[in-house]
């Protein structure tokens, strides 16, 4: 059950109290997914290292990458229930015990592999271990479904926006890490060193979460009536679309960062050959360093500040500043515009993602949260690869000839600039344009005022929303 709010003194700001209680336990179990978050990431960024270092292969490194979110898109409903179909820890525990098994089988293939054979892309050995490596990071996404879950479980609801602030940061402070800990690990010693240091962070983690109590009980649907059932088994999808559908505005919320994901595919694709064609290889991989520690401070910045009575507006402003900051860097071909337009955006994220998540824990039931969150993964996930995917020969093949000599170099070129890097920043212009003008709208949207009315009316009844059967 939900931990029972403690009332605040009058004028008194709430804050989050991570030495006693429930709140306790959260703290724990946060810093336990913080501590595998940083080893399942570490071995999808190590592998792909490695991966390159072994081929020179662009193409393997991109495949790696392919595999990764395509399985996450498809796994994220199944996850779901199985978070809501089962108890927290159990799920948690599961899945560090799942990942140790197939880094152990990993491990083993690397060291039973002759020398040489992982540098041929064709071959079959470097397939299945690539596979089976990113299957046991795949194995580790059901905790960050149930983290989202376990704040609405053991966190009072009025500080849960600065819960869901410090889950973001555990998500930076992950990125930050791990990018250091991968290319130590891939120098000294290849995947070797890699899997050896996974296998040895689970096996604590899971022997630490064995020691963490957490008050919970057999998970219960409701009936119409509020009266408790068992909860429906299975994956349920056509449960959760009816849950997701009856929430007045919820639908058009997941479909909205369903198409930020989409258009923010093109800077996933053409980032790092932007930035590239700016700076050093070395420089490059600092200033993401720096740039993954501010993420950092946007998350405490939200678990410090919180997110206010209205987030659903809070995330509608903060994409509209990213966007704004995202569409005007590319002006001028600068890296202190590019580092300055990415301080922006990775302040504002955490309080995006924290938006979206205490929206989520209000308005849906907490035996369906993780099926939505899951629903929501897989929505949200599935685009950015198709825009990632199509965007690469869209820019090489028809926006790079027509900034280099064509109408477009002949029309903005003698003040935009011509060739290769200003095509990619022509790109980066026109798809912030849209997401601005994509996020204006929806403040503007009966959507946009549905789903905060929802959120304000369960804020104001203290309504527990019951799943639609």
């Amino acid at each position: 059950m939900p931990a029972p709010e403690v009332p605040e003194a009058a004028g008194a700001s709430p804050r989050l109290d991570l030495r006693s209680g429930s709140q306790r336990v959260f703290a724990h179990l946060l810093v336990n997914s913080a501590v595998v978050s940083v080893v399942n990431y570490t071995v999808w960024f190590a592998v792909t290292f490695w991966i390159f270092l072994e081929t020179r292969s662009v193409f393997a490194t991109g495949m790696v990458a392919g595999i990764f979110v395509v399985a996450t898109a498809a796994t994220g409903i199944w996850f779901g229930s199985l978070v809501d179909n089962h108890r927290k820890r159990a799920v948690m525990q599961g899945s560090a015990l799942v990942s140790t098994a197939v880094y152990g089988v990993c491990l083993a293939v690397y060291l039973l592999t002759p020398e040489g054979v992982f540098g041929d892309v064709a071959s079959w050995q470097l397939w299945v271990f690539v596979v089976l490596c990113m299957a046991g990071v795949v194995a580790g996404n059901p905790r960050g479904i149930a983290l989202p879950t376990l704040v609405t479980l053991l966190v009072p609801e009025d500080v849960r926006d600065r819960a869901n602030g410090l889950v973001g940061t555990v998500v930076g402070s992950s990125m930050l890490v791990t990018s250091v800990i991968s290319g130590v690990l891939v120098a000294s010693g290849g995947m070797q060193h890699v899997l050896l240091l996974a296998l040895v962070v689970l096996v604590v983690s899971v022997l630490h979460l064995a020691r963490v109590q957490v008050p919970e009980r057999r998970v219960a649907a409701a009936d119409a009536a509020g009266d408790p059932v068992e909860a429906v088994g299975g994956v349920d999808l056509r449960g959760t679309w009816r849950l997701v559908r009856g929430v007045p505005g919820l639908v058009a919320l997941i479909a909205f960062s369903c198409f930020n994901n989409l258009i923010g595919g093109a800077f996933m694709a053409l980032m790092d050959a932007y930035g590239l064609s700016l700076v050093s290889v070395q420089a490059w991989g600092l200033l993401w360093g720096g740039l993954s520690a501010v993420m950092i401070v946007g998350g405490l910045l939200v678990a410090r500040l919180g997110l206010g009575r209205r987030p659903v507006r809070l995330l509608l402003l903060v994409n509209a500043g990213a966007w704004t900051a995202t569409m005007l860097f590319p002006l001028t071909s600068s890296v202190v515009t590019l580092t300055a337009a990415m301080v922006v955006f990775m302040a504002l994220m955490p309080f995006a993602e924290a938006a979206e998540q205490t929206v989520l824990q209000r308005v849906v039931p907490y035996e369906r949260q993780g099926r939505v969150f899951g629903f929501a993964q897989s929505v949200e996930q599935s685009a950015a690869p198709v825009t990632a995917f199509l965007v690469g020969p869209i820019t090489q093949f028809l926006v790079v000839p027509l900034m280099t000599d064509g109408a477009g170099a002949a029309a903005i070129g003698s003040w935009f600039g011509t060739g290769q890097t200003r095509a990619i920043a022509l790109v980066f212009v026109v798809t912030g344009l849209v997401g601005l003008v994509a996020t204006l709208l929806a403040l503007a949207s009966p959507q946009y005022r549905a789903l905060a009315a929802s959120y304000a009316r369960a804020a104001t009844t203290d309504e527990v929303p019951v799943a639609p059967r």
